[in-house]
């Protein structure tokens, strides 16, 4: 049974409001939003779960990833550079190497001058 995407994204928006603290809340309020195409409003859940938590390498990833669908690729060069420093700091192997695939894939995919 599939579960409402609405129906998600509103109790987590309700989990947020009640703790804005919550790191883990902000985060898959982000990852929600995100999945149901609302990548601006994913920027914003994943800003706050940074912000409640500056060494969460995950939500630098996937801030970045909603930043590129919104199509706001130099801030999601800039967020994955900074996520990819923190994983390093944290040890965050796997987020880490993803992050530098993404940074990889862009410097690839740039349209040339």
């Amino acid at each position: 049974m599939n579960e409402d995407p609405s129906r998600r994204i509103e109790l987590l928006r309700t989990l947020v409001a009640d703790d804005p603290a919550d790191a883990a809340a902000h985060f898959l309020l982000g990852r929600a939003l995100l999945d149901a195409g609302h990548a601006v409003e994913a920027i914003a859940a994943f800003e706050g779960a940074i912000a409640a938590d500056p060494d969460y390498a995950a939500a630098y990833r996937q801030m970045g990833n909603a930043q590129e669908a919104a199509g706001r690729i130099d801030d999601a060069i800039a967020t994955y550079r900074r996520g990819v420093t923190v994983a390093e700091r944290t040890n965050d192997l796997q987020a880490g190497k993803e992050m530098n695939a993404f940074l990889r894939r862009l410097a690839r995919d740039a349209p040339r001058p």
